[in-house]
């Protein structure tokens, strides 16, 4: 015996919470139920247990706009933003409609009955018209382990963000964080408050960037101009690093080296080998980063690594680092649909051989859409455009009683050999096999820019030639 609604949300992270509001104030006549792998809401925000886990976007464009933010620290703890998210939930209702300890495994598309049917690892299933994946993008089990040698030489504690013990005693002791990312510049600094010393060992540097934690303007102007502002000021710096790579380049580096110990140089510790915005950017609130390298409590080394010993890392130069903890901030596993197997009409659905519609959709997979985030800004600027998006696209099919939406990419588009996310970042090109792709058509393209995406999604015709339709008897 299945359960039925007409929109089924996978996942109640934030973005599923902010896709459950959509429905229901843009399409109240539509029955849904978010199915939740976990035991908890809050997605990424309850997964992530690390010390000084924070935003690395601020709060005024991560928050949801239908819900400003109105703290005044603007890039939040996240606990604080676990917080929000739950509040925003149970405020509208949506904690109502999450069913949890459900993962989903398999999703059946039936052309005949106009439905998808989805099997969760418990044996249940559930039947829809329309399937909205909210997982985000990384595999929640376990993130990214690089194969170091001798790693089980090691007699200390060897960590991984993604699963934080809780029970992990690291004061006074030496720690070796290996990453350059967002992860371990907001680890850094955090496990210097109590650590010995902390050493952050890079292959390679990452831009950062130092940011104010908190906003002064928002009680004078409101944190809907706020948002507004920072919208722009994210475009327009990663417009000026698409034009402009050497000159942005330089103005970051010599904000980094303003901050620095005078011992520590420039180069080549906080000299990456890209572009801006080829990879994220890294924030550094209120220079935080710097200051326990100014204090003494931590140090930068940018080298390779030999192997893994007994009492520490030793690097391909023969020099050694002494830890007791080995924190492996390496990246995160990237998958396609929540790992959902996929198939439609009995054919088995590989990603990679998709092309992505409008960031969301995918050539030939018929009332399917893939809740994923920006890259170079916030993560919700673009899920709220999906879900927005989603909510059109629903009523329009209500209009003229049509059951089946099917994006078909036109006979004459080309693929560009460009996976849904185009960064050089580590964890991409990783997943650059199981990732769907882009083609040249517009429409067929992850723009990465807000506000070429706001009108396309929010305004755009939804018969524009690339959607198909279908009525079914369940439609008469």
């Amino acid at each position: 015996m299945s359960e039925h609604r007409e929109v089924l949300v996978i996942g109640a992270g934030l973005s599923g919470i902010g896709a459950a509001y959509r429905l229901q104030t843009r399409c109240p006549g539509r029955s849904y139920a978010i199915l939740e792998a976990r035991e908890a809401s809050g997605g990424t925000w309850d997964l992530f247990r690390y010390p000084g886990v924070r935003s690395d976007s601020d709060m005024f464009t991560l928050g949801y706009p239908f819900r400003p933010w109105r703290e005044p620290k603007t890039i939040a703890a996240g606990a604080t933003i676990l917080e929000y998210l739950r509040d925003t939930a149970a405020e509208y209702g949506i904690d109502k409609h999450i069913h949890y300890g459900r993962r989903v495994v398999g999703a059946s598309w039936s052309t005949a009955e106009a439905r998808w049917t989805v099997r969760t690892d418990t044996g249940e299933e559930w039947t829809c018209s329309f399937l909205y994946v909210c997982t985000g993008y990384y595999r929640y089990d376990s993130g990214y382990e690089a194969d170091f040698p001798g790693r089980e030489s090691f007699t200390g504690a060897i960590v991984h963000p993604q699963h934080w013990p809780e029970d992990l005693d690291y004061a006074g002791r030496r720690v070796v964080i290996i990453g350059s990312g967002a992860t371990a510049v907001t680890l850094v600094p955090a496990m210097a408050e109590q650590a010995a010393h902390v050493t952050m060992l890079q292959r390679s540097p990452s831009y950062l960037l130092s940011l104010p934690a908190r906003e002064g303007g928002a009680r004078l102007v409101g944190p809907r101009v706020v948002r507004a502002r920072n919208v722009l000021l994210t475009w327009a710096l990663f417009q000026a690093s698409r034009r402009w790579p050497a000159r942005v380049a330089n103005v970051l580096r010599d904000g980094v080296a303003r901050q620095l110990p005078a011992d520590v140089p420039v180069d080549p510790h906080f000299v990456p080998r890209y572009d801006p915005w080829d990879q994220r950017l890294c924030v550094v609130p209120d220079g935080d980063l710097f200051a326990a390298m100014r204090a003494g409590r931590a140090s930068v080394v940018t080298a390779t690594i030999d192997a893994f010993t007994p009492h520490g890392i030793r690097l391909t130069g023969g020099e050694h680092l002494d830890a007791d903890v080995i924190v492996t901030a390496t990246g995160l596993t990237m998958v396609a649909f929540g790992e959902i197997a996929l198939t439609v009409d009995g054919r088995p659905i590989d990603a990679h051989d998709l092309h992505v519609y409008k960031g969301m959709m995918f050539d030939g997979v018929p009332n399917l859409a893939w809740c994923v985030g920006y890259t170079n800004a916030s993560w919700t600027l673009r899920a709220d455009l999906t879900s927005t998006y989603v909510c059109r696209l629903l009523n329009y099919l209500d209009r003229h009683r049509i059951d089946i939406a099917t994006p078909r990419l036109p006979a004459a588009a080309h693929d560009i050999g460009e996976p849904l996310m185009n960064l050089s970042s580590g964890y991409v090109r990783r997943a650059a096999a199981v990732l769907p792709r882009q083609s040249d058509r517009r429409a067929w393209r992850m723009l990465n820019n807000y506000l070429l995406d706001m009108p396309r999604m929010r305004l755009s015709r939804i018969d524009d030639g690339d959607m198909m339709f279908v009525r079914t008897r369940t439609g008469e």
